[in-house]
């Protein structure tokens, strides 16, 4: 299991570019490439995410036990050629005085050798005592080998490894020179997330080239697979119940360029949970999927204020789901947007208007960091009723605040640290709705990805009459072949490229070769595994056959419109409507 932790001495050394690079540089060479980011972050996420082709997934000391750490990390790491984590702040930098939580601790777990970013402008002599400082403070971590970044010449570089060699025993796995093109864009709120810039694929394949030309390549490789295996760690997979299996739910995931801050293992156990996800774009389209519920996650709505109320007929969408009763989870800019008005500056913008609350941003950030709150009697569905209070850790950083709340507003959750809502408040509750500050995630224990699908299932089928599904049949070549109400076969042996053109003719879908190679891969995959391909195994999958510009789930989900890969592409694959988990 070859792996390895980018670190660095400080902040802002540039190890998140690097780690970058080094992702689409090794992804194309052929290998399959799992990061991870240590700490609360989607940025650096989504960007690692676009360089490999594959979800990102957070190693979170404050939020996560080791044993949970180690689950995540030995589960996914499992499944790649390399796994690359990239930490955050310096190598021993965190929260405890002890370094429990810091980057060298989690090294020191997951026994990851680690690579050392050094910024070097203006030094030369004075970086050998740097890095025998690094390795005297802690002899456990291994100090792998360094990467000299910003450097200002042929001349300085040369100096450096002229002083490294003499002074210690740590490699220079690479000299990178100052490039404007390794810069990634940044506004007011840091690093601008990889969706909503056009030519994000572009940035990246340019990082991979010059870090592939700057970096001993084979060298990391070396010395990622220079360690021992990890030990197993029992399963993670849902148990099998024996009761009788829950309906599953639909619930839609606002995903475009306002809203795209999720945790890929919170989707996972709200698919573990039994809900089907269906994205939606709040900037595109006029109105809702069919859906059971909503979950609107974190973004910058404030960058889309004009698309965001130029789009009047989704906000109403949302606004009359809200108020029939339909359950909506919203996390910071999906709390925004739910707010009657968003202001910034001297503009004011109309919102979706469910919530009794007016949203203004600041210069400078309002909520920032780890947060630990405590569920209140009015929280709807993070605890049974009459249990006793949860205490749930999570994080914020919003710029942020409300004004003209109403008085009588509920809040889910007492804050214990942070800032929420108010400094003693957070989540907003109105009808079915749980709108926060907080950012929670359900692998680090909150389990609110379970609760939520629970809590949508219930209202589901109190408001709506159960009724079978009516059966229908689609005439293939004259002979009809039976269908249910959805489109899917009765039969897996009745399928033919015939039966997926006329379904696709039926949903205005013109059949692409890429189209195709979608179905060939999941009827395969069905016929080797005997469940269906989740959407990550396509996104492995069609990453290297096709790149990462294109292997992604964003890509896959434009291919299928109407319910993704995971539905309309396994319904064109003629494969069962039962979900299988591999």
């Amino acid at each position: 299991m070859s792996r390895f932790l980018v670190s660095a001495a400080h902040k802002s050394s540039g190890k998140t570019t690097i780690t970058v690079g080094l992702c689409a540089a090794l992804s194309t060479k052929g290998l399959a490439v799992q990061p991870f980011k240590k700490g609360p972050d989607y940025i650096d996420p989504l960007w690692l995410s676009q360089a490999s082709g594959r979800d990102c997934f957070n190693l979170d000391p404050y939020l996560m036990t080791p044993e949970q750490i180690t689950t995540c990390f030995t589960r996914h790491a499992a499944q790649a050629d390399i796994s690359i984590v990239e930490g955050n702040k310096g190598l021993y930098d965190g929260l405890a005085l002890d370094g429990s939580n810091s980057n060298a601790a989690l090294a020191q777990l997951l026994d990851l050798p680690v690579l050392l970013v050094l910024d070097a402008r203006g030094m030369t002599r004075g970086i050998a005592p740097l890095i025998l400082g690094y390795q005297a403070f802690d002899p456990r971590i291994r100090i792998a080998g360094v990467i000299l970044n910003q450097l200002g010449g042929a001349r300085h570089e040369s100096k450096l490894r002229a002083v490294i060699e003499h002074y210690t025993d740590v490699p220079v796995l690479g000299a990178i020179a100052h490039d404007p093109r390794l810069a990634v864009v940044e506004r007011h709120l840091g690093l601008m997330p990889s969706h909503e810039l056009d030519d994000a694929a572009q940035r990246v394949r340019a990082m991979a080239e010059l870090i592939a030309a700057q970096l001993d390549l084979p060298r990391v490789l070396q010395l990622a697979a220079s360690v021992a295996p990890l030990p197993p760690t029992p399963s993670a997979q849902p148990a099998v119940q024996a009761a009788t299996p829950q309906p599953r739910v639909r619930i839609g995931l606002a995903r475009d360029k306002a809203f795209g801050f999720y945790y890929p293992d919170d989707l996972i156990a709200l698919e573990a949970a039994g809900a089907e996800i269906v994205p939606f774009n709040t900037l595109q389209d006029a109105c809702l999927p069919e859906v059971d519920g909503l979950f609107i996650g974190g973004g910058f709505p404030e960058m889309f204020m004009p698309q965001l109320q130029a789009n009047a007929p989704m906000r109403q969408s949302i606004r009359s789901a809200i108020e029939g009763g339909m359950p909506v989870y919203a996390e910071c800019g999906g709390l925004m947007y739910l707010a009657r008005t968003l202001r910034w500056h001297d503009d004011v913008y109309q919102m979706v208007g469910a919530l009794p609350a007016d949203v203004l941003v600041h210069e400078r950030p309002v909520g920032r960091g780890y947060m630990e709150l405590q569920t209140t009697a009015d929280a709807p569905w993070s605890a049974r009723a009459g249990a006793a209070p949860q205490t749930l850790r999570g994080h914020e950083f919003h710029y942020s605040s409300l004004e003209n709340l109403a008085p009588d507003l509920k809040f889910a959750y007492r804050v214990m640290r942070g800032h929420g809502v108010d400094g003693q408040r957070d989540g907003i509750v109105y009808r079915n709705v749980l709108a926060s500050y907080a950012h929670l995630r359900s692998g680090a224990g909150t389990e609110w990805a379970p609760q939520f699908v629970a809590f949508v299932r219930t209202l589901s089928i109190a408001s709506k009459p159960q009724v079978s599904a009516v059966a229908r049949s689609v005439l293939v070549h004259g002979q009809p072949v039976a269908t249910d109400s959805e489109g899917y076969l009765k039969n897996l042996d009745d399928w033919s490229e015939d039966f997926a053109r006329i379904q696709a003719k039926a949903e205005n879908l013109a059949l692409t070769d890429e189209h195709w190679q979608v179905i060939l891969f999941l009827r395969a995959y069905f016929e080797e595994h005997r469940v269906q391909a989740q959407v990550r195994a396509m996104i492995w999958h069609f990453a290297k056959v096709w790149g990462t510009e294109h292997g992604n789930n964003h890509y896959l989900h434009t291919l299928f419109p109407v319910g993704g890969p995971q539905k309309q592409g396994n319904r064109l694959a003629g494969l069962l409507k039962t979900k299988g988990e591999h």
